[in-house]
């Protein structure tokens, strides 16, 4: 199996909001590589095959921010 590419439309209005968003992604295991992006209110991951799109989006919930839209390899999924 292929890595996964996973896409998420994250509200956050300041530095330490895509601070603990990154945070919470450098612990999760299995993610390889993350773009979390203040401007365009994004957040890109590429984790290991085993990784599912639940475990991102439950993990970046845990900062507190609304999650307003995710996709998992190009395909809109429900948040």
């Amino acid at each position: 199996m292929s890595d996964h590419q996973y896409k998420f439309n994250v509200s956050m209005s300041c530095g330490g909001c895509s601070g603990a968003v990154e945070r919470v992604l450098k612990r999760l295991e299995g993610v390889k590589s993350f773009d979390v992006n203040l401007e365009s209110q994004t957040a890109t991951v590429t984790t290991e095959p085993s990784v599912s799109y639940d475990t991102v989006l439950t993990t970046i919930k845990k900062t507190g921010k609304t999650v307003n839209t995710g996709e998992a390899n190009g395909q809109a999924m429900g948040v």
